[in-house]
């Protein structure tokens, strides 16, 4: 669905062109929070289109792997700097690496390949950065041209083994369903008709500069809650969503999954291992409000496999539906085959846009008692989309919500729900049905308006979630007690 932002491996092709990069003597530390960070990690002069950008072949690699950079720049040299994200004293970021100084050039215009109007960036590799030595987490490539230009380009460092923690899965399909480098994403055409959008979209292009800065929705919908978690010394270990396509043992032996800020686009793979791993005691976190809606499928590019995310939102539209029809791509609710998100999430997706108040339903919770109280009200909070439970969509029971939020959207009154399920083999699935859960663990959250007391509340039972969540399936310690009776959800 469309949101405002206030916003596996395989190397392939040519040899890189650049040199080859030298990694750091030494990683982070363990604790990132027990570190100095590095000030001044931020663009300051994004400069104008085009200045400067670039993209990464992988989306993710091991810490070890080589990642090779594709840079377009007007400046005639510039540099790359690495800086792992998190909870750093005085600093979001941690400078691991920097470049030599590198000689920079304009590189060929975007293609536009038809009949999907796919846009890619037919660019030659600019350098190759050798990522020995470096921790997992999330990254940042800050490019940095003489022109007095940047742009970022994201990588992840996945966790070799998730045995033991809790992953952090960084959205990258939904990212890119968005990006708008060089005039389609999966919504958007440059002549402004909605029917002319992108079917299919590479990886192979940077992230746009304005609304992203080139790093996907990185920096809104999901650093904050990565800040806060490594802060809370949490055992963390981190992917992106191709990896939970790609990886049907990525979850082997986690304690939880937790998903950001907007997740909306998933494969096939990706629920079915999601299904299985909570299936297995995996605990669960939707920590957005439009998760599991749009279906989609990778393809190959000549770069490397699930380069290319396919979607054509239509199920007779998908050539698929001929040859393989339960891997076309209309929403995951649609006929003819509907399988509504409401099956793994508890919530069920409702509208957008809408901005309201979080309202406290249940504080008999084990995650909301002493924290705050039924009736009060958490400003500002819901929205820009937002879930419910919908039990005229197939619900897993016992579930329990615990803020019924009153709302209007598209004219229609409705509520949106924070829900919380468990199931018989242990595990809790947490469904925080609104996208601005997230942006209150930021103490400036423009959705609350910096509201101190929102953000304490929404600190204190997100740290209570996640540490329970560490400790194994969190549904055998704290069930859920179904209460939708008692709030009088329809067909309750």
């Amino acid at each position: 669905m469309v949101t405002t932002a206030a916003t596996a491996a395989c190397t392939a092709g040519t040899a890189p062109t650049g040199p080859a990069a030298t990694p750091p003597a030494s990683p982070p530390p363990q604790s990132p929070s027990q570190q100095q960070g590095t000030p001044g990690w931020e663009l300051t002069h994004p400069g104008p289109e085009h200045a400067i950008e670039g993209y990464a072949d992988h989306t993710s690699v091991a810490p070890g792997e080589d990642v090779r950079l594709f840079v377009s720049t007007t400046a005639a040299h510039y540099t790359v700097t690495a800086y792992r994200m998190g909870a750093y004293r005085d600093s979001d970021a941690l400078e691991v690496w920097k470049s030599p100084e590198q000689p920079g050039r304009r590189q060929a215009a975007a293609t536009v390949q038809k009949p999907t109007s796919t846009v890619v960036a037919p660019w030659e590799p600019s350098l190759t950065v050798a990522t020995r030595d470096w921790a997992p987490g999330d990254y940042l490539f800050r490019l940095d041209g003489d022109n007095g230009a940047q742009q970022f380009v994201p990588l992840t460092l996945r966790t070799p083994s998730n045995a033991g923690k809790i992953v952090i899965v960084n959205a990258v399909t939904t990212w890119q369903a968005y990006n708008r480098w060089g005039g389609y994403s999966l919504y958007d055409a440059p002549d402004g008709k909605r029917a002319n959008r992108s079917r299919a979209v590479s990886f192979d292009r940077p992230y746009q500069a304005k609304d992203m800065q080139g790093a996907g929705d990185f920096l809104y919908f999901e650093l904050p809650l990565l800040r806060f978690a490594e802060r809370a010394g949490l055992p963390l270990g981190y992917a992106t969503d191709v990896d939970l396509h790609a990886d049907p043992h990525l979850l082997d032996g986690a304690r939880a999954m937790v998903t950001l800020g907007h997740d909306e686009y998933w494969s096939s793979a990706m629920r079915e291992h999601t299904t299985q791993a909570r299936d297995r005691g995996v605990n669960l976190a939707f920590l957005g409000g439009n998760e599991i809606y749009r279906h989609i499928r990778f393809e190959a590019t000549g770069t490397g496999p699930d380069r290319l995310e396919v979607d054509y939102k239509s199920f007779g539209e998908d050539p698929f539906h001929l040859t393989n029809p339960a891997e076309a791509t209309p929403e995951w609710r649609s006929p003819p085959m509907p399988r509504p998100e409401s099956v793994l999430l508890g919530n069920y997706y409702h509208c957008n846009p809408v901005h309201a108040d979080l309202e406290v339903a249940d504080d008999s919770s084990w995650l909301l008692s002493g924290i705050v109280h039924n009736g009060q009200k958490l400003p500002g909070l819901v929205g820009n989309e937002y879930e419910r439970v919908d039990l005229s969509v197939p619900t897993p029971r016992p579930i329990q919500v615990l803020f019924h939020s009153p709302l209007t959207c598209g004219g229609h009154a409705d509520f949106a729900d924070v829900s919380y399920y468990t199931t018989a083999g242990g595990a809790a699935v947490f469904s925080a049905g609104t996208q601005y859960w997230i942006c209150a663990l930021d103490a400036h959250c423009p959705a609350s308006g910096g509201d101190a007391e929102a953000g304490r509340a929404i600190g204190a039972i997100t740290q209570r979630l996640l540490a329970a969540y560490a400790e194994g399936p969190a549904g055998t310690a704290h069930p859920a007690r179904d209460n939708l009776a008692a709030l009088h959800v329809p067909g309750a």
